[in-house]
This record gives C-alpha cells, structure tokens and sequence, in this order.
C-alpha cells in the first residue's frame, strides 16, 4: 500500500480531531501486517533469523550472561490474529529477546540516588515523549543503589516498554540504563531488530493494555510480556519497514504541526474580531466588526472550541448594551433604581454597600438611560450554611439540600434517587432564586432553583428586584472574574461583601427583557452551530475508521 497518494490531500482526509492518531494506528498496523513496503523473494527467509536468534540465545547461556530461560507455549493456529507473509514467522516476543523487570532503590537511603550516576527510568519520564531514543530520566542512582535493588542494568539499545501506570510507553535505551518496576523491558538477541520491535510494541501497547489485569492500577506481568505473540520479518525487510515508518511518522509530525498552527491562528483570528467588536467606540464601528465576523463566520467558526468564545462575546455586547437597540420610549433605569432603593432602603443600609460609584473604576460607557449600580442594591442576597452532616438522607426526609458545588456541575437541577435531604434545614431558597456556587472550582457558576430549598455553605440565593434572566447573564459574563476574586488555597471562596459589591450595568426594564430574549435566541443558534460541528467530528472520526478499516482489507 503506496501511502504517498494521500501526501498531496492530508489536510483535507485528516481535518478531524485525533485523524493523525488514526493515520499513525494505521501505518503501524500496515507495517506489522507486512502491507507497508515490498516483500523480497531474496531476502533471507524468516525461519533463518530465528536460527541466528536461537543461536546467540544459546551463546548467551553458555557464557552464563543470562539464564537458561523457561520453554514457552507452542503457538496455536487459532491464537494467531491475523494474516502475515509467506516468508514471515510468528513468534513469541520472549523467544527474540531477554524480558526484564526493574526496581526502586529505598528512598530513605540518600545514597542510592546521586547526580551524574546511573541512568534510572520511571514512566513518568516517559510522558508525551515523542523521541524513539532515550538517554536519562529525571533521576540518576549509584552503583549501591544498582546493587541494593531489583533494577538491572541494561545495555544500549533495549527497548523500554511501560507495563503498569500506564501501559504502553516505548522507548529504547541510547546507552546503558535502568528502570523502576513499572516496566518491562526486552533485550533482543539479535540487537539489529531493536527498532523493528519498538514499532512492534506501539502497535500492540493498547491491546496489551486491554488485555491487562488489576483492580487499583493494571499491570502486565513479565510472563505476559513474554507470551505476545510478534511477527517477525527477514530482517532486511524489518530495516526496511522501519525506514518507510520513520519516513511516514515524520509526514504525520509536518501534518499534525500545520493543524495546530492552522488551529491556532483560527483561535487568534477569532479572538481578534471579537476584541475589536467588544471594544469598539461607536455604533458604526460596531457596524463595521460584526459585518466582517458576519463574513468571515465559516471561518472563524469551524470547531467546537471557537463557539465557547462566541458564547462570552454574546454575554459581553448583551451587558454592554450593544446586542439590542435602545428605545427612548422605555422608563430609564434611573427611575427603576430609585424605586427599587425604596423598597429596599434598609437592606441596604444593613449590608452597608457603597452606593458612591467612581467613575474611574467603571469598566466600560453605558449607553444613554443606562445605569450603573451594585448588585447588593438591587437584589437579595442569602449566603447558604450547611446543616449538621447527620441529618443528611437520601429518603426524602425533610427539605432538599442544596450544598455546592457538586450540584452545580451536573446541569439543571432535578431531583433523583440520590438526591439529598435534610431534617435541619438553616438557610433557605426560593423556587425560581438564582442560585450561584461560591466555593471550589464551579465557583461563579449559576443556576435557577427549581424548587424550595436548605442551601449549603457553597451556594448563595439571589433574588433580584430586576429581572432575574438579566441578572443570570450579567453573572455568567463575569463568571472569571467572579472565580478570580476567590480567596482561600485549597477551595477557593467568594464572599457576601464580594457578591453586594459586584458593579452591574443596569438597562430600562423593558431593554433588560429584549436582551434576555435575543441572548437566549443566539445561545441556541450556538447550540446547533455547536451540535453540527460535533456531529461533523464524529462522521469524521467515522470517515476515518472506515479508510482505516478499507485499507487493511485490501
């Protein structure tokens, strides 16, 4: 299979996310099937490597470098997975080379960790490495802790492969090493065959992987490693695969740099029209911007991620007043908050807010009727307090607890079977209340309380004099900087003082519900814009495993 036909269409085949992983499974598996390159009638034979492996074992032995190892299992035609070449064998992996384990030295000796020592792997050091050869880890150990542990030095060339948290990283040694336990490595008797069997392993590591056992982690025991089952090429022919594999991983390399380039210049495109629209000065302006993204939205707005960015800049224009049209005939909000402070005078005397607002401090202009005031003056705040653990049930005794924030990562609340209660309710909200989470990583995340309820210490209740849709996207447009004002290192926190203080741009009521009504409009076309570009994904990825699936039939 001539794999050069697709160089000149890559970046339209494999567009998709993971196409390249796809693309690398399947030259892979192309090269450990025999289909990559040209099998040649004058190559020597498989069955004859296996002869020159058997007899370097054996020398091996003699020489007592290695031990007599024990006889593995004849393999059976209905254990063979698939087709390979005349001129190819099936063999074991521990009939080619040497399986070796590692170890740790002691940590609470110092002596057995040194600077410039002995090269010492962990899978850790492994982690989205990419290079096929290794030199160090992190870690280097002495000559003592060498002899002081199960690690055994390894020589140059070994292939490392990880067999547990995770499995399947490959590598091999670029000089001589050794290893925690978390590997089990090979030796090959015929060291020539190294990078063939490190293509080998990539290949296999997932299936290794599956067929892995443990309940804490999974873990592929030595005998296990030994047991997989390798076909093996004349090796002329394995030098061959690997060279065509290198050539073709470095295409997949070039391919997967100008995605994230392209990618990342979508992001930066993106992320400037929808600063400039944000920031412009006038209403032309404006005009001007959102006729260009209106132009350019194929563009800008080809995967899922970019909508996310629409989204925010949807809430931005929504309370700065730029997604709707004033009208001159609606009561400016001056007058709205006069009445509401009336109303509400004592509250807000009681919480002390700073009904003083500076100009400097103010984050943008408002249009005209527009005002600026604080959210502790125009809506009630109750900040929740959780009840006595024990009186916590599932049976539906008592009220329902609201307790943040794991509630608020699980969408629109509904109660279920799992549902908690509470015997001892303290504080309350209101069907309909919005409710924000104020601790932990949701902190600034919103939602509307379905029905009464006791809210924990993680949730406050805000009940606003305006309306409260407004409110709700006022709050999800600073929801960063709401998570940002949290203090506290493990679970950060926002207080009432923050909450009463938050600075909110305050339209004519009737603009606050024009606003709530096209906000919800372009939110569901970002939901079908969204849901269309992730079903395209997936008939992508679909795509994909059907080429996948069609070349290695052919």
């Amino acid at each position: 299979m001539n794999l050069e036909i697709f160089s000149d269409n890559l970046e339209h085949l494999f567009d998709t996310p993971n196409s390249v992983d796809y693309l690398r499974e399947l030259i892979l598996t192309l090269a450990i099937r025999g289909k990559l390159v040209p099998q040649n009638p004058n190559d020597e034979p498989a069955f004859k490597l296996i002869i020159k492996i058997n007899s370097k074992k054996e020398h091996l032995i003699t020489e007592k470098k290695i031990r007599s190892p024990k006889l593995l299992p004849p393999i059976e035609s209905h254990s063979i997975p698939f087709q390979i070449p005349e001129n190819w064998h099936w063999v074991r992996l521990g009939n080619v080379g040497q399986i070796i384990g590692g170890g740790t030295p002691k940590t609470n000796h110092p002596e057995y960790f040194v600077e410039n020592g002995i090269p010492w792997l962990t899978p850790a050091d492994l982690y989205k490495r990419n290079e096929k050869f290794i030199i160090r880890g992190k870690r280097d150990i002495s000559e003592l802790g060498l002899k002081k542990s199960s690690a055994q030095l390894m020589p140059a060339g070994t292939v490392i492969f990880s067999s547990r948290a995770p499995i399947g990283y490959v590598v091999i040694a670029s000089n001589k090493l050794t290893t925690n336990q978390g590997f089990k490595s090979c030796i090959p008797f015929v060291m020539d065959m190294n990078e063939y069997i490190y293509y080998f392993l990539k290949f296999a590591g997932k299936e290794i992987d599956r067929n892995a056992s443990g309940t804490t982690f999974k873990e592929v025991s030595g005998k296990k490693v030994s047991h997989i089952l390798l076909p093996l090429p004349p090796l002329n022919e394995q030098k061959q695969i690997v060279a065509k594999v290198d050539q073709l991983m470095a295409l997949c390399d070039q391919l997967e740099a100008r995605q994230q380039k392209k990618h990342e210049q979508r992001i930066r495109l993106n992320n400037a029209a929808l600063d400039k629209l944000l920031t412009a000065p006038t209403p032309e302006e404006f005009a001007q911007y959102w006729q260009r993204i209106c132009d350019n939205f194929d563009l800008l707005y080809d995967v899922p991620e970019t909508v996310g960015q629409l989204r925010e800049a949807i809430l931005q224009l929504a309370v700065q007043g730029k997604l709707v049209a004033q009208d001159e005939g609606d009561e400016p909000a001056s007058v709205l908050l006069e009445r509401i402070k009336g109303e509400n005078e004592m509250l807000i005397k009681k919480l002390k807010v700073f009904t003083s607002i500076k100009e400097e401090i103010l984050p943008f202009v408002l249009p005209n009727y527009w005002e600026w005031t604080r959210l502790g003056e125009i809506a009630e705040i109750t900040m929740g307090n959780s009840p006595p653990g024990n009186t916590y049930n599932e049976k539906g005794e008592g009220v329902p607890l609201i307790n943040g924030p794991v509630e608020f990562s699980k969408g629109p609340f509904g109660l279920t079977k799992k549902s908690k209660f509470t015997t001892k309710p303290t504080k309350f909200c209101e069907e309909a209340d919005l409710l924000i989470c104020v601790r932990g990583s949701t902190t600034g995340r919103t939602n509307v309380a379905g029905f009464k309820a006791c809210i924990g210490r993680g949730v406050a209740a805000i009940r606003s004099k305006v309306y409260q849709p407004y409110i709700n996207y006022f709050i999800l447009s600073m929801r960063q900087q709401i998570y940002d004002l949290g203090t506290g290192s493990t679970f950060p926190s926002i207080s009432q003082k923050h909450l009463v203080s938050f600075l909110v741009p305050l339209p004519p009521f009737e603009e606050q519900q024009r606003i709530v009504a096209k906000v919800e409009q372009l939110m569901a076309l970002c939901d079908e814009l969204e849901a269309g570009l992730v079903q395209a994904q997936i008939e992508g990825g679909k795509l994909m495993e059907a080429v996948v699936h069609h070349v290695l039939a052919t």
